[in-house]
């Protein structure tokens, strides 16, 4: 049975920021303008992303059907898994936070924990701009290195993550955290 959050729950660390700010103007009125503006500047740049992102989760959702995700993501997908994990990563757009989203609709749909977890990883580390970026500042040799480097650290970290993930926690299926699928 899933409990609902309650409001502290729900609201609790952004009113403790807040009001942490609050109290910090009233101590020292120039940092608190300084944290004010940077609070603001972060939210709208939060604001930017948040709504495309939620469009695409939604026709993902609607458009992909729960068979296609786990035939080429799901627990037996395999090194075809994995390299279709690590490609939707590195084309993606966007700051790191907006891979969550797509990561829980992911495990929804029935993607697998390993999967998964590559897609979150190269979200991260491996994307496709930031390698084109270090081969013009930093030379062929240098992103390369670090690409093969952060390749072989996502994936060794993926793999301890699932490991550790399937002695703490049900299968996903099962798992009551996560809703139900949609039915599309």
């Amino acid at each position: 049975m899933n409990k609902k959050p309650s409001f502290l729950q729900i609201w609790g660390a952004p009113l403790a920021t807040v009001g942490g700010t609050l109290l910090l103007a009233l101590w020292s009125p120039e940092t608190g303008r300084h944290i004010w503006a940077l609070e603001r500047e972060n939210l709208l740049s939060l604001l930017q992303f948040i709504p495309p992102i939620f469009v695409l989760i939604g026709l993902f959702d609607a458009w992909v059907p729960r068979e296609q995700v786990v035939a080429h993501l799901g627990e037996h997908s395999g090194l075809r898994g994995t390299a279709l994990a690590l490609a939707l990563g590195s084309l993606a757009a966007g700051p790191l936070y907006a891979a969550f989203p797509v990561a829980t609709l992911m495990l929804q749909k029935g993607a697998g924990r390993f999967p998964v977890f590559v897609f979150v990883g190269a979200w991260s580390t491996l994307k496709l701009p930031m390698v084109l970026f270090e081969v013009q500042s930093l030379g062929m040799s240098f992103a390369l290195t670090r690409y093969a480097l952060s390749l072989g650290g996502v994936l060794a970290i993926a793999l301890i993550l699932e490991r550790l993930s399937r002695r703490i926690s049900p299968p996903l299926s099962e798992n009551s955290l996560l809703p139900p699928p949609s039915s599309r």
